[in-house]
């Protein structure tokens, strides 16, 4: 594949990714923000009757103002971070499907792009949700942070290497074993390396406190859930489209035909 061509598909997914972006911020105003606010009010009225109790010096020191005001937070703050997430998860993905492209076998520019898509969702997403699943703000113990998001951060970049690795090991063992066999084998070595590194790696016991409403709880993990579905959804279907029309001959292009529906045609001419 031709730098030009690799470089077009990186702008395509790059605005794939945005328009994807903001979709899923569309999603994550509308059934995310709520559960967020109840969580950050609960934990609200849960600390106030401590600072009742305190003197006036520390309730002073803890009403500083923010920097960043709840509703400016809810609305640029999550664009803003929705979008950069997408332009370059999208740009990632861009540059793995030209890498996946005619490798994977005899599948269309559309099917590569959402078995990108949906691979992406998996190894970046799902798995470490499983092991470490989101937790709203303002929940848990702030001095655990650090480790939590550590943790979490490891979890992608395990289950990132395993991938490439279970990809690698997809390839080499399809002239022995065919496509089917080996692709099952490369995923099964996937699923059992992530289950060991789940039962090894350390949970987060302290990330929810025991008082909170499990419903809550629930309603935002489903939410999370829901945007990032949405996201990588979105993303495989219109970077798929937009590869179609970079990757299909000019002719092609011009004429409106499928490859596949001129190859007939022509066949048919000459017959």
């Amino acid at each position: 594949m031709h730098t030009s061509t690799v470089r077009t598909l990186l702008v395509r997914g790059m605005i794939a990714g945005v328009v994807a972006g903001l979709l899923a911020f569309a999603l994550a105003y509308v059934v995310g923000e709520p559960s967020i606010d109840s969580s950050i009010a609960l934990e609200e009225s849960q600390s106030a009757p401590a600072h009742e109790h305190g003197d006036a010096a520390p309730a002073s020191a803890e009403e500083e103002e923010e920097l960043v005001t709840r509703p400016v937070q809810s609305t640029f703050g999550l664009a803003t971070g929705v979008l950069v997430y997408g332009v370059a998860l999208g740009g990632i993905a861009s540059l793995a499907f030209a890498l996946c492209l005619g490798r994977v076998g005899r599948l269309r520019p559309r099917a590569t792009a959402a078995l990108v898509a949906g691979a992406a969702f998996t190894t970046v997403y799902l798995v470490p949700f499983l092991k470490y699943p989101a937790t709203p703000p303002a929940v848990g113990n702030p001095d655990t942070i650090g480790k939590r998001t550590t943790l979490f951060f490891l979890m992608i970049v395990l289950s990132v290497l395993v991938a490439v690795v279970a990809v690698i090991a997809g390839r080499r063992l399809a002239p022995k074993l065919g496509n089917w066999n080996a692709t099952v084998a490369a995923g099964g070595g996937y699923v059992v390396v992530m289950a060991v590194a789940c039962l090894l790696l350390p949970a987060n016991s302290d990330a929810v406190k025991e008082t909170f409403p499990a419903a809550l709880l629930w309603e935002f993990r489903l939410a999370s859930l829901a945007v990032q579905v949405l996201l990588w959804t979105a993303f495989g279907l219109i970077f798929g489209a937009l590869a179609e029309r970079v990757l299909r001959p000019a002719d092609d292009r011009f004429t409106g035909r499928d490859p596949e529906a001129r190859t007939e045609a022509s066949a048919a001419r000459t017959g």
